[in-house]
C-alpha cells in the first residue's frame, strides 16, 4: 500500500491473558514508528475467541500500556462489536468466488480436534499479543471445494452447518514485499483452504484482521515474525476484498537466553509484574525498544524524546533478540541515577504511596526536602521499591533494625553510653549541617578513646536500620536534628 498521507498503524492484543515483554515491544514499536512519522496509532481489543477471552484483562493490559507511556490515537476498538462486518465480507468473498461453504466436520482434517463444530477449526490461532503459535497445517483438499450448485442447495435446504473457507490457487503463488525480511513468496499449493467464518457465526483471526485493518484504514502492519506465515493467507483475502494490502513490518522474536522462546522459565512475566518490582517505564521502554532495533550505533542509553527522534523500521534487525535481565536491570539503575530529579519524583511518589509512606506535605510545603532526599538515596537504588525498602527509615519513624547490621555493628558494651552523649552533644549543636555533625562525633569519639568508624557504623544503624545506606552526615542533616537525636536514644532502649 502506498499512501501519500500519514502512516496508520494498530496494536491488536487479545484478553486471553496479560500484556507480556513480545506484546509490549510490538506496541512500543508500533507506537515508535506513528509518533516519528507523525502518525496515528490504533488500538484494538481482538476478542472473538470467546473460549479463551478473559474480558477481565482488558483493563490489565490498558494499564500496561499507560504505564509504559503508550497512548493511543483511536480506539479502543472491539471485535466483538464489529461481528455483522466480518459477516459482510464473509459472504462478499462467497460472492466473488474467492471463498466456499463447507460442510466438513473438523475431524476430516489432519490434526483437527474430532470434538470441534463442523468447519471451525481456525488454522493461524491468535493475535500478536498471544503469540500466534501456527498449528499443523491441514491441506488435504475439502470435498465442498468442488461441489455442484444443485448439490450446495441440497445441503442448504437440509440446514446443514457450515464454515466459510477461502479458496486457495492450486497453482501459483503468493507475494508480498516485507520492510524487514523483503520479497516474501509461498507456493500457493502450500496454503491450506483456511476458515473465514465458523458455523457459529464467529470470524477467524486471519478474517477479522484483514477487514479491521482495511476498515481502519491500515497503512502498516508491524508484527512479531512468527506472523510471517499469516501473511500470505491474508494477501490473499485483501485480493478477494479488492484491496491493497498494507506494508507488512515482522519483528524479530524474543528469545531467552537460551536461544529458545522466551517464557515464564525465563523469568519473563506480565509488564504488570515488573511495575511490581519497581522497574521505570522509561527504562523498561529503553531496554525493550533495543530488543531487535538499533540506533545505528552503540548507543544504548536512549531518552524517549530521542527513541522517538531515530526509530525507523530500516533499523529492525532480522535476528531474533535475546532477554537480558542484567540488562535490564543496569538501564533500570542508569535511569534512577540519571533522570532529571523532576521527572523521577512522581515515580517514587507512586511508589510511597503504594507502600504507605506518602504525606501530603511533600507535595507542597516539603517538595524541596523530597527531592534533595530522592537525591541522597538513588546512587544506590536499583528500583523504585528501594526507596522504601532499604531506604524506608528516610520516609518513614517506623522501621526495623537490620539483623546482620545490629550484630555486626551494636556487639561494644559501651555503645549505649556512647549513643547517649552523642544525641546530648548533637542536641546542643548551635548549627546542623554537614561539618558540625562530624566534627561532634569525632570529638566524642576522641574523648572517649574508641575509633569514629565505631560511633559512626553504630549511628548508622540507630537512624535509619540498615549497616549499608548514604554517607552519615548527609544522612542526619536530610533526616533532622529532632529525628536523629529521637532515633538515637530510642536505639539505646534497644541496645540495653
Amino acid at each position: 500500500m502506498t499512501t501519500s498521507s500519514k502512516p496508520r498503524v494498530r496494536f491488536a492484543p487479545s484478553p486471553t491473558g496479560y500484556l507480556h515483554v513480545g506484546g509490549a515491544r510490538t506496541a512500543l514499536f508500533n507506537w515508535l514508528f506513528a509518533r516519528h512519522e507523525g502518525g496515528t496509532l490504533l488500538l484494538r481489543v481482538e476478542d472473538t475467541d470467546v473460549e479463551r477471552n478473559r474480558p477481565e484483562l482488558v483493563d490489565g493490559i490498558l494499564d500496561s500500556l499507560k504505564w509504559l507511556g503508550i497512548q493511543w490515537d483511536e480506539g479502543p476498538y472491539f471485535q466483538s462489536q464489529r461481528l455483522e462486518m466480518y459477516q459482510k465480507a464473509a459472504a462478499t468473498l462467497l460472492a466473488n468466488g474467492a471463498a466456499y461453504a463447507c460442510y466438513c466436520r473438523a475431524s476430516q482434517y489432519a490434526g483437527a480436534d474430532a470434538a470441534a463444530p463442523t468447519g471451525e477449526t481456525d488454522d493461524e490461532g491468535d493475535s500478536e499479543s498471544a503469540g500466534a503459535e501456527t498449528k499443523a497445517a491441514r491441506r488435504a483438499p475439502c470435498e465442498c471445494r468442488n461441489l455442484t450448485p444443485e448439490q450446495r442447495a441440497a445441503k442448504e435446504q437440509a440446514g446443514e452447518p457450515r464454515a466459510i473457507r477461502c479458496l486457495v490457487p492450486r497453482s501459483g503463488v503468493t507475494k508480498f514485499e516485507d520492510a524487514v525480511f523483503g520479497a516474501r513468496e509461498i507456493q500457493n499449493e502450500e496454503i491450506e483452504d483456511f476458515v473465514l467464518l465458523r458455523s457459529n457465526g464467529l470470524p477467524t483471526y486471519q478474517l477479522s484482521v484483514v477487514v479491521d485493518d482495511i476498515d481502519m484504514r491500515i497503512t502498516h502492519v508491524i508484527r512479531g515474525a512468527d506472523h510471517l506465515s499469516n501473511t500470505p493467507k491474508q494477501v490473499l483475502l485483501y485480493q478477494g476484498l479488492g484491496a491493497a494490502p498494507p506494508i507488512f513490518a515482522h519483528v524479530p522474536l524474543i528469545l531467552g537466553p537460551d536461544r529458545t522462546r522466551l517464557s515464564k522459565r525465563h523469568g519473563a512475566t506480565s509488564v504488570g509484574s515488573y511495575v511490581e518490582e519497581g522497574f521505570l517505564p522509561e527504562a523498561f521502554r529503553n531496554f525493550l525498544a533495543l530488543l531487535g532495533w538499533s540506533p545505528g550505533d552503540d548507543t544504548e542509553y536512549l531518552p524517549t524524546p530521542e527513541l522517538v527522534k531515530r526509530f525507523s523500521l530500516g533499523g529492525v534487525s532480522r535476528t531474533n533478540a535475546v532477554f537480558d535481565r542484567p540488562k535490564l536491570e543496569w538501564f533500570n539503575t542508569q535511569y534512577l541515577q540519571q533522570m532529571p530529579i523532576e521527572e523521577l519524583l512522581p515515580h517514587v511518589e507512586a511508589q510511597l504511596r503504594m507502600d504507605g509512606l506518602w504525606r501530603e506535605e511533600w507535595k507542597s510545603g516539603e517538595r524541596a526536602w523530597l527531592a534533595s532526599t530522592v537525591n541522597l538515596l538513588r546512587p544506590r537504588t536499583r528500583y523504585l521499591k528501594d526507596f522504601t525498602s532499604w531506604g524506608r527509615g528516610f520516609f518513614s519513624d517506623v522501621f526495623d533494625y537490620e539483623e546482620e547490621a545490629r550484630a555486626k555493628f551494636w556487639k561494644d558494651p559501651k555503645l549505649a553510653d556512647l549513643l547517649g552523649k552523642l544525641a546530648d552533644g548533637l542536641a546542643g549543636l548551635p548549627d546542623w549541617n554537614h561539618d558540625a555533625c562530624d566534627q561532634a562525633l569525632r570529638q566524642l569519639a576522641a574523648a572517649e578513646g574508641v575509633k569514629a568508624g565505631l560511633l559512626i557504623n553504630a549511628t548508622r544503624v540507630a537512624i535509619v536500620g540498615r549497616a549499608v545506606a548514604p554517607p552519615l552526615f548527609d544522612t542526619m542533616v536530610t533526616l533532622g536534628r529532632e529525628r536523629v537525636v529521637g532515633r538515637l536514644r530510642k536505639a539505646i532502649a534497644a541496645l540495653r
